[in-house]
């Protein structure tokens, strides 16, 4: 069966362009382009590489990118499109119909369709060349995106960027993990191709395998290095498996009769199938369901929960619980390279809190997607505050030591989490992962890992929400860095710090020198985020050591 032909450019010797051709295997899957944000009215100046504002980035013009070139197949290349064009050059096997398509995929589940690929998926081209001296244009990067809202149109709007169509290859792929469960395995890539998840993505981030994987970490560490270390993996609640712990959960609830507990679906997001509970008898019928007979499993699968111990002493903000959204970039597994960004939120309750009502869920749901179902929601007002504000009123509060301590303790949170996956994790090349850590204080200022979320919503609720998140995106793309143009030694990109490369960072010095006197962690949780100050001086120094 002929293989579709897969058209690149890259600069020749003497700086003319020069196209490649490579035949590789190909499968179409669907996807659409998703519908614009309803945020998409709003402008926002932001810094481009190698140009102060990207609402103000010059298109691309002059060579290939606006020309095109004509390739050995007989087809031009113009921003990533591709066209057969009738040439002398074809041979009767280039010139053969292309490969019969294969059964469509199952449309993503959020955002639209799904992102379309070939076989292969990934474009087959050689790795994207580095980029061009200043006023050539930039080699265009093609992307596909499976999702709506602020990440579409943030990579719509990235200069050098393009959206390509179903059947073309692409180079960056932001897709959600039902996309990738069904066709990472199946997925060839090349060397320069990024993709948003890393494969087995969901030890960290399904409930009952992150317990498990902390659980053995911090025996681990016991082992290792003693109580100590060990007792700095107490962050998370006493929690079980259900049914497969269903015993053990007993012995413990037995123990301490009368406490709350909350159940949670490892499989669900939004705050969907969480109920909290006091006695046994009301998890009784859950429990039946959950002991059918074997053969029996088959007709119905058992869903699995966790049972954690509730947090009844939540620290209150005019007299309602909330909880923070948290964002790490994750580059590399081995060696662990994680990112921090400064900016985040507090989502609040809209009801006071009290335990007479475990019922509630208005009450003990921060969930954004519960809360604004509430009678008395006002969604102008909303329910969060920026992580700025919260840190702000704490040191106002208790005084900025506590609060650095605070601080740093949800920091050893981000790093011992990351840190019990990191050898199960598969850690490819090809991949990164932006994290949504969701983190519950009580009164005593102490941090709680509530879950780590995979695919943290990035729907906005509100023009600040939106910012918030373009924001974020735009600097997850620097620090990728499909273009090229970071050197690998940089602390800050953006709104982002590097707190861990293989090891923690020093606020002070060098990335890899060594740090005299005391040690000050790279990390800016809830400060004052110049993100495009930086941008603007990080890329104007990239820029000047390119030219020298």
């Amino acid at each position: 069966m002929p293989f579709p032909m897969v058209c690149r450019t890259r600069p020749g010797r003497g700086g003319e362009q020069v196209s490649l051709s490579l035949m590789l295997p190909s499968a179409l899957s669907p996807g659409e382009a998703a519908p614009d944000a309803p945020w998409e009215g709003f402008r926002h100046e932001e810094l481009a590489p190698g140009g102060d504002k990207g609402g103000e980035t010059p298109p691309l013009s002059g060579g290939v990118g606006a020309l095109g070139a004509l390739s050995a197949d007989g087809r031009r290349c113009q921003h990533g499109r591709t066209r057969r064009l009738a040439s002398p050059l074809l041979s009767p096997q280039a010139a053969a119909p292309r490969a019969p398509k294969r059964p469509k995929q199952r449309p993503a589940e959020r955002g639209g369709a799904g992102p379309g690929s070939t076989a292969g998926s990934a474009r087959g081209a050689a790795p994207l060349p580095p980029p061009p001296p200043s006023g050539l244009p930039r080699p265009c990067v093609r992307f596909k995106c499976g999702l709506a809202g602020p990440v579409l149109d943030v990579l719509r709007r990235r200069p050098g960027w393009q959206q390509a169509k179903d059947e073309e290859e692409w180079d960056f792929l932001w897709c959600d993990v039902s996309w990738l469960r069904e066709n990472f395995d199946h997925t060839y890539m090349e060397e320069h191709v990024r993709i948003c998840h890393f494969r087995n993505h969901y030890e960290l981030s399904r409930k009952n395998y992150l317990v498990k994987n902390l659980k053995r970490f911090r025996k681990q560490l016991e082992r290792e290095a003693g109580k100590l270390e060990a007792a700095k993996c107490d962050f998370f609640p006493k929690t079980f498996e259900m049914p497969s712990e269903y015993h053990l959960f007993v012995e413990e609830f037995r123990k301490k009769p009368g406490i709350t507990w909350i159940m949670k679906p490892v499989g669900r997001s939004q705050g969907k199938g969480i109920f909290l509970f006091r006695k046994l008898k009301d998890i009784i019928d859950w429990k039946k369901d959950g002991v059918r007979a074997d053969e029996q499993k088959d007709e119905t699968q058992i869903e699995t929960y966790v049972a954690q111990q509730y947090i009844e002493n939540p620290y209150l903000i005019g007299g309602r619980k909330f909880d923070l959204r948290v964002y790490v970039l994750v580059t590399s597994y081995i060696p662990l390279k994680a990112w921090l960004y400064r900016d985040g939120f507090a989502r609040f309750s809209n009801t006071r809190f009290t335990l007479n009502s475990i019922d509630d869920h208005y009450v003990h749901l921060t969930n954004v997607a519960v809360q604004k179902t509430a009678p008395d929601y006002d969604p102008e007002k909303g329910c969060k505050w920026m992580i700025q504000q919260l840190r702000q009123y704490l040191t106002a509060k208790h005084g900025p030591g506590s609060v650095e301590v605070l601080f740093a303790d949800m920091d050893n949170i981000f790093i011992k989490s990351l840190q019990s996956v990191q050898k199960v994790i598969i850690s490819d090349k090809h991949c990164f992962e932006l994290y949504g850590y969701d983190i519950l204080i009580d009164r005593d200022l102490k941090p709680w890992l509530l879950e780590v979320n995979a695919s943290p919503s990035l729907v906005a609720s509100s023009q600040e929400d939106y910012e918030l998140k373009c924001h974020l995106l735009k600097d997850t793309l620097h620090i990728v860095d499909m273009e090229g143009r970071l050197t690998g030694k940089e602390k800050r990109v953006g709104g982002f710090d590097l707190i861990w490369n293989d090891g923690p960072v020093s606020r002070e010095g060098n990335l890899g020198t060594p740090v005299n006197g005391n040690f000050m962690a790279n990390t800016h949780l809830g400060c004052y985020n110049d993100r495009k100050q930086q941008l603007k001086q990080l890329f104007r120094t990239l820029s000047a050591q390119q030219t020298v």
